[in-house]
This record gives C-alpha cells, sequence and structure tokens, in this order.
C-alpha cells in the first residue's frame, strides 16, 4: 500500500506550464478525417516485431532476438513464417486497415476535464480523466493528462486529437485457415493482424505530428527512433496506465463517428471489436508526457462519477485495480 495524498491536495499540484508564453500549433485539420484500406506495405516498416514475439513467449528484443543463443533459432523461424504470410496478406489483400482521427479545439475545465469547443451548432464533448494521488515529493507533480491543454482561464484556445484504427478480415482468414486444420496460421494471422493495428497508429500518429496538426512538420524519425518515441507529443490510450477508465472509449469512439466510419465497435466491457483495433488521444503539448496514475482514493471515484453523470458503484467496479 503505497502512501496516497488527499484528493484535493494532489489536484493543487498539477503539471506547470506557462500557458502565457507556450506555443499553441493550430492544427492543419480542424474535425475529423478518414481513412480506408491504408497500404499494408507501408505499414510494414512501421511494425514494432518486439511484441510479436513477446506473444509466442520469446523474450527479447527485435532484431537482437534473431541473433539469441537460447531462443535465436526458435524466434528465426517464426520471424520467417510471419513475414511469409505478411508478403500473402499484402499480396492478396487479404487484410483491410482503416482509420479516422480527429483534431478539436478544447480546453481544459476544472481540475481533471478537456471540454471540446462545440461548432456549428453541433453538442460539445468532455473527456474525463484521472490524476495521481501517489506521494512523488513536495517538487513533483501529481499528473493528469488534463494538464497538458491549456485551461480556460488562459482564455486561449488548444487542442486536442483522437483516433481510431482496426484491421478487418482477421476472424475470416483465420477461421479459413482453422478449416484447413492450420491453427499455427491461424493464430500467426491474429498476432501479426495485432503488430499491423499497432503500425497503423504508429504511422498515423507520424502523418499527424507531420501533416494533419504538423506541430512537428520537419520530423525525420528512423523506425528506432519511433519505437523509443523520440517525437513530440503523446498518444495514450483509455484503459492503460495514464487513462485508467476504459469507459471514456464512449466519448472518444462517439466524436469520432468511429463505428460509423470504420466498423470498429466496443463491448459491454469496453473491449473494440474487431480485437486488432487501437484507439487514443493525441496531445500535442512538447512538455506532454506518459505515465501511470497508479492507485487513486474513493473520493477521487466520488468526483469522477459526478463529472461523468454515471453510477458511482459501477465506476468503483470499473477502476477496482486502482481503487487503495
Amino acid at each position: 500500500r503505497r502512501e496516497l495524498l488527499d484528493y484535493a491536495t494532489a489536484n493543487s499540484r498539477p503539471f506547470a506550464i506557462d500557458w502565457d508564453k507556450a506555443e499553441i500549433v493550430a492544427p492543419a485539420l480542424i474535425g475529423n478525417h478518414s481513412i480506408r484500406e491504408y497500404p499494408l506495405d507501408e505499414l510494414r516498416g512501421y511494425i514494432d516485431w518486439t511484441p510479436f514475439f513477446i506473444t509466442w513467449g520469446l523474450s527479447g528484443k527485435y532484431p537482437a532476438i534473431l541473433q539469441d543463443p537460447k531462443v535465436g533459432e526458435s524466434a528465426r523461424d517464426l520471424f520467417r513464417d510471419a513475414e511469409e504470410l505478411l508478403d500473402r496478406v499484402i499480396a492478396e489483400n487479404l487484410l483491410t486497415a482503416n482509420a479516422v482521427l480527429g483534431i478539436w479545439p478544447a480546453n481544459r475545465v476544472g481540475d481533471n476535464d478537456v471540454r471540446l469547443q462545440a461548432s456549428d451548432g453541433g453538442e460539445s464533448a468532455t473527456f474525463h480523466f484521472l490524476r495521481q494521488q501517489t506521494v512523488r515529493g513536495d517538487d513533483q507533480a501529481q499528473l493528469c493528462l488534463a494538464d497538458f491543454v491549456a485551461p480556460e482561464s488562459s482564455g486561449r484556445t488548444d487542442y486536442i486529437g483522437g483516433f481510431a484504427v482496426a484491421v478487418g478480415g482477421v476472424g475470416e482468414l483465420a477461421a479459413r485457415f482453422e478449416a484447413e486444420g492450420n491453427d499455427y496460421q491461424a493464430i500467426l494471422v491474429k498476432a501479426l493482424a495485432d503488430r499491423l493495428a499497432e503500425a497503423l497508429a504508429e504511422r498515423l500518429h507520424e502523418r499527424v505530428r507531420r501533416e494533419f496538426w504538423a506541430n512537428a512538420p520537419d520530423e525525420s524519425l528512423s523506425a528506432e527512433e519511433l519505437i523509443r518515441e523520440r517525437y513530440q507529443g503523446i498518444r495514450p490510450a483509455p484503459g492503460y496506465p495514464a487513462c485508467p477508465d476504459h469507459s471514456e472509449k464512449q466519448t472518444l469512439f462517439r466524436v469520432l463517428e468511429a463505428t460509423e466510419t470504420i466498423g470498429v465497435s466496443l463491448t459491454e466491457s469496453f473491449a473494440m471489436l474487431p480485437a486488432a483495433s487501437v484507439a487514443g488521444w493525441y496531445f500535442a503539448h512538447p512538455q506532454s508526457k506518459y505515465f501511470p496514475v497508479g492507485k487513486i482514493t474513493a473520493d477521487q471515484v466520488a468526483d469522477l462519477a459526478a463529472r461523468k453523470n454515471c453510477d458511482e458503484q459501477w465506476l468503483r467496479r470499473l477502476l477496482a485495480p486502482n481503487l487503495n
């Protein structure tokens, strides 16, 4: 059990940004934009293979794992099979990769929320985030994703982005392999589809930084630098350490019109379908960074339930892993 600050004190220690002097880049694109059937051969160079090997119980970083004295031979065999299947998938268009992104004028409201500015008489939307309460020292901020967006009180318009990507056709292709008695290929294509979805998220974020938001138009990073996140800005996902609340996908999907546009949907437990899908937000401020929210107190959950206008007990169950 870690020592926690009370919620009010944690809110009084946000990440400090001088918004009077901060540069806010107005995006080249405002609103939503979809890309259907993204070229899979373009995504090939953006695949992070290390998690692929972990999926198969092979520990080691790519490409070094291919020469590992213990698992190198198995890794090479698996990698050869994956490359051959990827060649076939690309040549025969066996899978489809689709994406939708949006960038919207927004401001932080209150301590931990980011509200989109309604345009053309449309409905506004608010993203609700959680703040760190684990004691981090007197000189360290208690982080919340909302800290990286200019507050309404600054009088400045800031922006936040969102995205959803999905690789379709996986179930059908896996079923074909299973019908042929080839369970190995069925599992392999599912693992490969997951990597392609992550590769599309990586490539799309690169294009956001260079084209759609253009907050880093001159960026030129290698594949290794992209994997190491050497770029400016972050793309945290709901359900992950910086935002443990999976239910925020509902608002994100609604604003993106993700289901209507690219066919990705949510289950009752907020899992994404198809399974090879990724969704999250874009934050462009140069000081934005990833962090774990960690353990929180019941009063933060109560406040979040009030902000989201949802049942507190339901939210407590959803956030049970984070409750102290």
